[in-house]
């Protein structure tokens, strides 16, 4: 068994633009990605870079819907050990609003991927929160919200 953990909230916008932000890389980088950006849309197959540092593998995209990612777990040391899978979720409501769940799971069941995945978990709930403000008012919440943006640098488990 391994660690995981899902997350989710309302964006009142339609599942097609709330989508959009998170597949348009200059979108992403308005709320979420916001130092050092994300090099690229997210596209089945694609290799692209996020924070300007950190790897992500697109395994799927099923447009308006869903979302696969794969990313590197590190180990005590800092060093990529394994990956964790991420899958996004768009579910389009009756209000004209969206339903997003993000999930995020593989973890290995130690003291480090227990420690990661809490930090990853607050990170996406984080993330939903930014997503809303962006998508729906424009507002980028990260901007002097982690110790990390105040300092110019991508968040990092020592600098949030």
């Amino acid at each position: 068994m391994s660690l995981g953990f899902r997350v989710s909230g309302r964006i009142g916008k339609p599942v097609a633009e709330v989508f959009d932000a998170v597949v348009n890389p200059n979108k992403l980088s308005g709320y979420f990605t916001t130092i050092g950006g994300a090099s690229a849309p997210l596209v089945a197959g694609a290799k692209v870079v996020w924070w300007g540092k950190v790897p992500v593998e697109v395994d799927e995209v099923d447009k308006d819907n869903r979302i696969v990612l794969r990313w590197d777990a590190t180990d005590a040391d800092g060093k990529p050990a394994y990956k964790t899978r991420i899958e996004m979720n768009f579910e389009p409501l009756d209000d004209g609003g969206t339903f997003v769940t993000i999930a995020e799971a593989g973890w290995h069941e130690d003291a480090v991927g227990l420690k990661k995945s809490y930090l990853n978990c607050e990170g996406w709930s984080q993330m939903l929160a930014c997503m809303k403000a962006y998508v729906e008012y424009g507002i980028n919440l990260r901007d002097g919200y982690y110790r990390s943006e105040m300092k110019g640098e991508p968040a990092s488990e020592d600098n949030i």
